[in-house]
C-alpha cells in the first residue's frame, strides 16, 4: 500500500516521496490510519522500524491548515540526540506545509527556546528535564496541546523520567490524543499505558523484543585485551566500513577514539561527559562522512538515524538484553540491511547468553583468519579505576598547590607594591616639608603675603595722603 492510500494530505505524500519512502513499513501501515482518526495508540515495534514517521505523519496531517498561534502537539523523547533526530525528520516531512516546530533540550542556551515558546510554534519536541525548566516561567504554556507523544517510552522509564513525565502531564489538558511508542513493552510501560491512554489501539505488541529482520548478527569471541586490535584488523581489511562502536564506559570510549586517531582512522566520540556542541559536531561529522567511526556509550543507542549505516559494533557486550536490541537497531533501519558485530570476552559470556535467550536464537560465532589471538599487547587499553582515581587526585592536588603558590605570589606582589607606594609617599612628604616651612617664614600663610599685600594697600594710601597734603583739596597759600 502506498502512502497515498493512508488518507494523508497530498503535501505529506509529496514529502515522503522526496525522502525516498517507497511504501509504509508495517508499523506505519498499522499506526497511521487510527492516529489520523484521533485514536490513542500503544505501539511496540523494533528499533529502526519507522516508528518516528508513524506518529509524525498523523500529527502533521491533523495540524495542517489549522490556525497558527498555539502549540497543539508535544513530543517527549528521552535523549537530546533522539529529540534532535525527531525534529529533523519533522521538518523534512513538513517542508510543504506552514507548520512550525522547535526542539527543546539541555546543554544549550534557553533563550532561543524561550523565543519558540513565545512564538507558540505548532509542535514542540522536548526532553522532560529541560521542558520542566521552561515550565517554571510564565511564558511557557502547554494549555493548547491536543496531541501528546511519548517516544521510546521504555527508555524514558529506564532513565528515571517517570516522575518528570507526570509533572509535565499536569501542564497538558486531560482531553487530548496520546500516542505511546516503545521498542519493548515491559510491565511498567503497560501500567503507564493504562494511566495515560483512553481505549487505545494496540499495534504490533510483541512478547519478545528482537532486532529488525534485515540485520545480520554475529559474535566474535576474543580476549578482552585484544578487542582494540581485532577492531583495527577488521577496519584495515575493509570488513567493517562506516560504523558506530558501542563501549561500556565513557573512559573506554575515550581510549578507543584516541587509539583509532593514532592509527590514522578518523573517529569521533559521543557520551555524557561531552558538551552538547561536541556531541552535535560528532554526530553531524559522522553523518557527513568526516568520521569513519563514531564511538559511543549507550547515550546514543537511540536517536541516531544514519542513512545506510553499514555496521554496528558492540565493543562491549551490553548488560541488558534490551540495550542490545536498541544498539543493533542503529543499522538495518526501515527494512534496510546492516551488520551487527559483538565482541565477547570470556567474562562476558553470561551476558551474551542472556541476550540470546531474549532474542530467541543462538548467534553465529566468527573467528577471524590469521588474527593472532595469542598476542600480548604491550600497552594497556583500559586504565584501572583505582589508578584513574589516584591520578585525578594527584592532578587535583597539583592544581591546588599551583593555585596556592600563585595566590601567594600575587599577595607578595601586592605587598611589595603597597610598600613602594608608601615609601614614595613618604619621600614626597619629606621633599615638600622645607619649602612649606620657608613659605610660612616669609608670610606665605596667615599674616604673611596677604597681610603684606593688605599693608601696602592700607599704609601706602595713608603715606600718600600725608605726602600729598590732600592733593587738589589742599588750601592755596596766600
Amino acid at each position: 500500500m502506498p502512502f497515498s492510500n493512508l488518507g494523508l494530505h497530498p503535501a505529506l505524500v509529496r514529502a515522503t516521496a522526496e525522502l525516498g519512502y517507497q511504501r509504509p513499513t508495517p508499523i506505519q501501515n498499522d499506526a497511521i490510519p487510527p492516529a489520523v482518526e484521533g485514536r490513542d495508540l500503544l505501539a511496540c515495534a523494533a528499533t529502526g522500524s519507522g516508528k518516528t514517521a508513524a506518529f509524525l505523519l498523523p500529527i502533521l496531517h491533523r495540524l495542517n491548515g489549522r490556525e497558527r498561534g498555539a502549540t497543539r502537539a508535544l513530543i517527549l523523547a528521552p535523549t537530546r540526540e533522539l529529540a534532535a533526530q525527531i525534529h529533523e525528520n519533522l521538518e523534512a516531512l513538513a517542508k510543504h506545509t506552514r507548520i512550525t516546530s522547535a526542539v527543546i533540550f539541555g546543554g544549550v542556551g534557553m533563550r532561543p527556546q524561550e523565543e519558540a515558546f513565545r512564538r507558540r510554534v505548532d509542535v514542540l519536541v522536548a526532553t522532560p528535564g529541560r521542558l520542566l525548566d521552561h515550565l517554571q516561567h510564565p511564558y511557557a504554556t502547554l494549555a493548547d496541546v491536543e496531541i501528546l507523544v511519548l517516544d521510546e517510552a521504555d527508555r524514558m522509564l529506564d532513565m528515571g523520567f517517570l516522575p518528570d513525565i507526570r509533572r509535565v502531564l499536569r501542564h497538558v489538558p486531560e482531553r487530548r490524543q496520546t500516542l505511546l511508542l516503545s521498542a519493548t513493552m515491559p510491565a511498567p510501560i503497560l501500567e503507564l499505558a493504562r494511566d495515560l491512554l483512553d481505549d487505545p489501539v494496540t499495534i504490533n505488541l510483541e512478547p519478545r523484543a528482537t532486532p529488525a529482520s534485515g540485520i545480520r548478527q554475529a559474535v566474535y569471541p576474543v580476549p578482552g585485551e585484544l578487542k582494540p586490535h581485532l577492531l583495527l584488523e577488521l577496519l584495515r581489511r575493509g570488513e567493517v566500513g562506516s560504523a558506530i562502536v558501542f563501549t561500556r564506559t565513557k573512559h573506554r570510549a575515550n581510549r578507543l577514539a584516541e587509539l583509532l586517531d593514532r592509527e590514522g582512522i578518523s573517529a569521533a566520540r559521543i557520551h555524557g561527559n561531552r558538551s552538547q556542541a561536541q556531541r552535535t559536531e560528532a554526530l553531524a561529522g559522522f553523518k557527513k562522512g568526516r568520521y569513519r567511526i563514531l564511538v559511543a556509550t549507550d547515550i546514543a543507542q537511540r536517536g541516531i538515524d544514519v542513512e545506510a549505516l553499514e555496521h554496528v559494533v558492540n565493543f562491549d557486550v551490553p548488560a541488558v538484553p534490551e540495550d542490545y536490541v536498541h544498539r543493533v537497531g542503529r543499522t538495518g533501519r526501515a527494512e534496510a540491511t546492516g551488520e551487527a558485530l559483538t565482541f565477547v570476552s570470556p567474562e562476558e559470556e553470561g551476558d551474551l547468553r542472556a541476550i540470546e535467550r531474549a532474542i530467541g536464537r543462538r548467534l553465529p560465532r566468527v573467528t577471524v583468519p590469521e588474527f593472532d589471538y595469542d598476542r600480548r599487547p604491550t600497552e594497556r587499553f583500559e586504565i584501572p579505576i583505582a589508578e584513574r582515581i589516584a591520578a585525578i587526585r594527584a592532578r587535583k592536588a597539583e592544581e591546588r598547590a599551583r593555585a596556592q603558590a600563585k595566590a601567594e605570589r600575587k599577595a607578595q606582589r601586592e605587598a611589595e607594591e603597597l610598600a613602594r607606594r608608601q615609601a614614595k609617599a613618604e619621600r614626597r612628604q619629606a621633599t615638600a616639608s622645607p619649602a612649606v616651612r620657608g613659605e610660612s617664614a616669609h608670610g606665605n600663610g596667615p599674616g604673611g603675603v596677604d597681610a603684606r599685600r593688605n599693608g601696602r594697600g592700607g599704609n601706602g594710601r595713608r603715606r600718600r595722603r600725608r605726602r600729598g597734603g590732600g592733593g587738589s583739596h589742599a588750601p592755596a597759600r596766600g
